[in-house]
């Protein structure tokens, strides 16, 4: 294994820096993503130990998909699974696409830049299910070699092609082996009963014997360099294409049955390494009866692009938003087809309304938006009106079909997909290509099924983006638009909702002035993120707000705020937190429902402030709520907020608040919004909310204070 402190020579390669790691790590596969210019996708570029379409499932991958590669790339750190089942439990989407007995590494490339991930694949009985700390420095070696020749390389285009072509397969040993074996290792083969034959990486045929002929049916001029599923018919079936699969992948040896027409049973004996594929091919008796070989489909789809469909079809079930959508279309099902076009519109109003592109200039998106849907002038038209996609492979074509239609951009063949859910019309879905295409039954079969997808997940994501819109209007309706500027204090307030969800939860803060150079400040969370909880925190934070006014203290404020709440009979619990600071006297009165206690700067250091909480609000309508009193200097600064920023799932919570309270001390003096930028940034739950935030920053300024007295009302 090469040592990670012998990067290796840095004029080698990129190709052969993959194959150097491939074979010092002992992985039976390598491949390199390359994050395309915008940093949004990453393509397969270079790949070892396979073929270019055993590897198309996972040929493209979204930065933010739940995959290794991608985890790899975000957080910047060697990701490690272990073996099949735990792909299962951390990764169910690559597990879809990698449905083998496989234990996988995925590294950062990075040097002056992010460049991509490299991925390494291993049977899982070839290795122990740990990886050693040599090891991990190993790969990080590697991953920082193909970084160097990737950045000392002219550019990435002619490092690896980054655009959506296939990418390049590399030679796992160098300088590849001979096609042609030695004479006696072909007499040996020729000795033995029934057939040999070997098959490359790529699945070709390298080595016929005379037997494996006969059996076969085929000379072996016809069948040397193909592929037994493109040149023998009767094994073009995504069973036995799916069986050559876990071999390669696997590095298992792996049998199946086939019959040769009419009535031939041949029994397939696969034995794989890194170099290739051994088979053994003998005669075996008569199975259980199949169908006639009439009644099956005559251009069976390929396994590979069956996996690519699963995997496509499970990224559609988690899209959220309609630029979820349109994302997931152009950056997976347009490579998945080379497509170089895309236009996604939805029915709106009688027209089709266009919703995203690629592909195309501002000019032609505008002519093409608002087309009528009812029209069967058009093709877009006809196939919503009629729920038949159509296929034009060249202009044409397209002008035959349509001569009244006008030409509307420089493409030159078209899918046109109509996206219906139950009867009823959602959108168009179009493909476009730069040149002719030529559309297989294959590809129309797996586009007419993948259009149906797409049309359910557009249909959800745009009922989420209304229901999203209507949860923002509403939480802005109930939070304060602006904090009212109050002499003497420096304020700074900041929501945030959930990392996914509505964007709708119940957490609120105000800051109410009272005059005579007092202000309150509160800050509460009602449980739960919908519609709900956002009433029930408007109720809440407007009886705050009422008994404030009358100028009751902390402890009236809460006690008159539960009975109503208890009056209601709510089903959410309500934590609340209220201040009354008189800035004329340097002091504040605190008093808590169950809230996380806040955080108070003093002199460059913070700590949580020793606030005795009561019950949560609505819960006990006789409770009490004791009031802690503190006294507040010039520069002292106070921190309010909600659970959300503190609290992750297994984790400590007064651990939680106790390090935020560090990182308060070593923001420094900045201004209250960088303070509550820098604690979001340094929270426990910062980059994967699973909680609404709230966080209110009062920084206590005396000498900003008007000189002639209190602060104006």
């Amino acid at each position: 294994m090469t040592s990670a402190d012998d990067p290796g020579p840095r004029d080698a390669p990129p190709d052969a820096a993959l194959a150097d790691t491939v074979r010092g790590t002992g992985a039976s596969l390598g491949a390199l993503y390359l994050l395309a210019p915008d940093e949004r996708v990453l393509r397969l570029s270079l790949l070892c130990g396979a073929s270019a379409e055993v590897a198309a499932p996972w040929a493209t991958v979204t930065v933010n998909a739940p995959s290794p590669v991608a985890t790899a790339v975000r957080e910047e750190r060697l990701v490690w699974v272990a073996g099949r089942d735990e792909l299962v439990r951390a990764y169910p989407r690559s597990a879809m696409a990698l449905p083998y007995p496989l234990s996988l590494a995925a590294a950062p490339v990075t040097g002056a830049r992010r460049w991509g991930a490299l991925l390494l694949l291993w049977p899982t009985d070839s290795r122990p299910p740990h990886m050693t700390a040599r090891e991990r420095a190993n790969i990080m070696a590697g991953c920082r070699r193909l970084a160097r020749l990737l950045e000392d390389a002219d550019g990435p285009a002619d490092v690896s092609g980054r655009g959506a072509g296939p990418p390049r397969v590399v030679p796992v040993a160098a300088g590849g082996r001979p096609a042609s074996p030695a004479a006696a290792a072909a007499d040996f083969a020729e000795r033995l009963p029934g057939g040999s034959c070997a098959l490359d990486l790529e699945g070709r045929f390298t080595y016929l014997s005379s037997g494996a002929c006969e059996l076969l049916g085929r000379d072996a001029d016809h069948l040397l360099g193909t592929l037994p599923w493109h040149s023998l018919r009767w094994l073009d079936d995504p069973v036995h294409e799916e069986r050559y699969r876990a071999a390669l992948l696997s590095r298992r040896p792996v049998t199946f049955t086939a019959c040769r027409p009419p009535d031939r049973w041949l029994d397939f004996h696969l034995y794989p390494d890194a170099s290739g594929i051994s088979v053994r091919v003998t005669p075996t008796g008569t199975p259980e009866p199949v169908p006639p070989v009439e009644q099956r489909p005559v251009w069976p789809a390929g396994v590979g692009r069956l996996y690519q469909l699963v995997h496509l079809a499970a990224g559609l079930t988690e899209v959220v938003g309609v630029q979820d959508v349109i994302d997931l279309v152009a950056d997976q099902i347009m490579p998945a087809f080379g497509a170089q076009g895309l236009v996604l519109s939805a029915a709106e109003g009688g027209r089709l309304r266009i919703t995203g592109t690629r592909g195309y200039p501002p000019v032609t998106v505008s002519r093409l938006d608002g087309l009528p849907v009812d029209t069967t002038l058009t093709p877009a038209g006809q196939a919503l009106s009629s729920g038949v996609p159509a296929f034009f492979g060249d202009p044409e074509e397209l002008r035959r079909a349509y001569p009244e239609a006008q030409r509307m951009s420089d493409k030159h063949a078209w899918a046109f997909l109509p996206l219906i859910v139950s009867g009823r019309p959602v959108g168009c879905c179009i493909l476009s290509y730069d040149r002719p295409h030529t559309f297989t039954a294959e590809d129309r079969a797996v586009l007419t099924s993948l259009a149906g997808l797409v049309a359910q997940a557009m249909d959800r994501a745009r009922l989420y983006d209304a229901k999203h819109a209507l949860a923002h209007s509403l939480q802005a309706a109930l939070l304060p638009r602006t904090l009212p500027t109050v002499p003497g204090l420096r304020v700074a307030a900041r929501y945030l909702p959930a990392t996914r969800g509505m964007d709708i939860g119940g957490d609120f803060y105000d800051l109410i002035p009272l005059g005579d150079g007092a202000v309150a400040a509160v800050i509460g969370d009602v449980q739960g993120h919908n519609a709900a909880a956002a009433a029930l925190m408007g109720q809440v934070s407007t009886a705050v707000h009422a008994y404030a006014a009358r100028g009751a203290d902390p402890d009236e404020v809460l006690s008159a705020t539960n009975r109503l709440l208890a009056g209601f009979g709510p089903e959410l619990f309500t934590s609340c937190l209220y201040a009354h600071l008189d800035l004329a006297s340097g002091r504040a009165a605190l008093a808590s429902a169950g809230h996380p206690p806040p955080l108070v700067r003093r002199e460059g250091s913070a700590r949580p402030l020793d606030v005795v909480p009561g019950p949560l609000l609505g819960v006990d309508p006789d409770a009490s709520f004791p009031v802690t009193d503190v006294a507040l200097g010039p520069g002292h600064l106070l921190a309010f907020y909600t659970d959300g920023l503190v609290e992750t799932p297994g984790a400590d919570i007064e651990e939680a608040i106790a390090d935020l309270a560090v990182e308060l001390g070593r923001a420094g003096p900045r201004a209250p919004d960088l303070l509550i930028d820098h604690l979001l940034g340094h929270s426990p739950a910062a980059g994967r909310r699973a909680d609404d935030i709230a966080v209110l920053v009062l920084h206590y300024a005396p000498e900003e204070r008007p000189a002639d007295g209190p602060a104006a009302r």
